[in-house]
């Protein structure tokens, strides 16, 4: 008589924040990569979903909140949809370090940081993914 399989039981890490984005994108990994590098995030789970190399499910943790990724499954009726209609704002203590780390990793300029009217420190940066990722470093007006 032969042994059962073993699988593997996946703990979800501790979800940081009241309100997380899940992201569906074409390349969940190297997005998660990405955003390692860009925003130091790091990966705290990982849910692989098929042979090639497509996640279920990616948790990372980036400034103290919670951001999850999967890639598309069309043939679960999850097609891939290109990121439109909003933005993901990061508020930073000093946006030139973020944006600099940002930008160096791959991410393109929308609209270059400068102090706004309402007195915060604002630019638009937009990853390889298309999502258009706000650094926003608060001011006084």
């Amino acid at each position: 008589m032969s042994a059962a399989p073993k699988t593997e039981t996946f703990v979800q890490p501790e979800a940081k924040g009241s309100l997380i984005p899940y992201l569906a994108l074409d390349g969940a990994a190297k997005a998660s990569a990405f955003y390692q590098k860009a925003f130091g995030a790091t990966e705290v789970a990982r849910m692989p979903g098929a042979d090639d190399g497509r996640l279920i499910h990616c948790h990372l943790h980036l400034n103290g909140h919670s951001l999850m990724l999967s890639d598309p499954f069309p043939e679960h009726g999850h097609p891939h949809v290109a990121p439109a209609g909003y933005t993901l704002t990061l508020i930073v203590d000093d946006i030139e370090p973020w944006w600099k780390r940002a930008v160096d990793a791959g991410a393109t300029v929308v609209m270059p940081y400068a102090r706004q009217f309402w007195g915060d420190i604002y630019g638009q940066l937009r990853d390889p993914f298309g999502v258009v990722w706000a650094l926003n470093q608060p001011g006084t007006p």
